[in-house]
């Protein structure tokens, strides 16, 4: 085989391998959602003070309501926190998502029917930074969902870590 064919051979593989790895990179974030009229989303608070939370005592918690209604399905994706001392999670009847995170990038979306309530439980573990973590502490949680009018939810949670 002469040099050029090899050079060529390589070269086509080397293209391959990157069309190949852009192709499945591209399908492995998060869903971006078409939003719709058909559904509206409710929630009666996004804000929590968790007041005093004692570094030792362990991680503390927050449940948010996200109700439906909307005629069609209300879809929530794209769940990430602010710091990685802070996971969510929701919950739409029996059913789990996984924990997301700062650096979520899942492709999980929750669909919850008309007239359904969610329960975005968020926890904070105030150890996390160690020690010489304490004082004002305050997070956010970011939900994408398919509601015209509120295609970015954000949830606000604060907290002061004492010894």
């Amino acid at each position: 085989m002469s040099s050029n064919k090899i050079i060529i051979a390589v070269i086509a593989f080397t293209l391959l391998i990157i069309v190949g790895g852009l192709a499945l990179v591209s399908n492995s974030g998060p869903k971006e959602l078409e939003v719709t009229k058909e559904v509206s989303l409710v929630t009666t608070e996004t804000t929590h003070d968790w007041g005093n939370i004692p570094i030792n005592d362990g991680k503390v918690s927050k449940s948010f309501e996200i109700k439906n209604e909307g005629q069609g399905t209300l879809k929530l994706n794209n769940i990430s926190t602010s710091c990685m001392c802070t996971t969510a999670q929701v919950v739409i009847g029996d059913q789990k998502s996984p924990y997301f995170g700062m650096h979520s990038n899942s492709t999980w979306v929750g669909e919850l029917p008309s007239g359904q309530v969610a329960n975005l439980i968020v926890e904070f573990d105030p150890a996390f930074h160690g020690p010489n973590g304490v004082g004002q502490a305050t997070r956010q949680i970011l939900v994408e969902t398919n509601d015209q009018e509120n295609p970015k939810l954000t949830f606000n949670l604060s907290g002061n870590v004492i010894k």
